[in-house]
């Protein structure tokens, strides 16, 4: 999958997260990687942070995100964009999907860490 030129979305497989969070890795190279996730409705996505730049765009559902010091409940359609290092979690309101863009790629999704 790193370097490929096509990703097809029905060839790769779900990695169960746990609590109702489901993800998969699309296209990547070692600058930028793409996932999607699924949420289940009262998933949580824990607060963290990590060195990367992020960008989460909203495809379905509602979600209650904090960014720093920030919350506010999003929507399909809305994009958050995360400094690095930034602490950020969510909490999914009403069963969603998003697609996440990181810059550099996570090595730690890969196993690469």
């Amino acid at each position: 999958m790193k370097n490929d030129a096509f990703t097809f979305f029905d060839q790769i497989p779900f990695q169960d997260l746990g609590g109702g969070v489901r993800r998969k890795i699309l296209a990547y190279c070692d600058e930028i990687m793409q996932a999607y996730l699924e949420f289940d409705t009262g998933a949580v996505g824990a607060m963290h942070s990590h060195p990367h730049i992020q960008l989460t765009h909203i495809l379905e559902g509602e979600f209650e995100f904090t960014i720093g010091d920030e919350v506010k409940r999003v929507h399909a359609g809305d994009t958050l964009l995360k400094q690095p290092n930034v602490p950020h979690g969510c909490v999914c309101i009403q069963k969603g999907k998003l697609i996440d863009t990181f810059t550099p790629m996570r090595k730690d999704f890969v196993g690469e860490e």
